[in-house]
């Protein structure tokens, strides 16, 4: 029985797209962050006078902000998946087990 179902949501056109766009989307975001994470790495790495520049009369250096930006951004890719898996992912799903069920 589970076989069948299994086989069943797999042929279906709405399980195909979803696992296509969900995978599409996943793979863009997981550049981005990789590109945001190792780009900043790498500047750590190689170019640590750039990082260190002060910023003002304090000990604020430029690192601090760019390591604040990748946070920052790790948190607002997170929320732009939760967002599209929630509304197009869950939808998609919807239907799917519609379909089925």
């Amino acid at each position: 029985m589970q076989n069948d179902l299994a086989q069943r949501i797999a042929a279906l056109p709405k399980y195909q797209e979803l696992k296509r766009k969900r995978t599409a989307f996943g793979l863009w975001l997981t550049l981005a962050m990789l590109l945001v994470y190792y780009g900043f790495i790498l500047l750590v790495a190689f170019n640590k006078p750039l990082l260190a520049t002060r910023l003002g009369e304090g000990v604020m250096t430029l690192g601090m902000p760019i390591g604040l930006g990748v946070i920052v951004f790790t948190v607002v890719i997170t929320g732009i998946y939760v967002n599209r898996a929630n509304n197009e992912f869950d939808r998609l799903q919807t239907e799917i087990n519609k379909a089925v069920l």
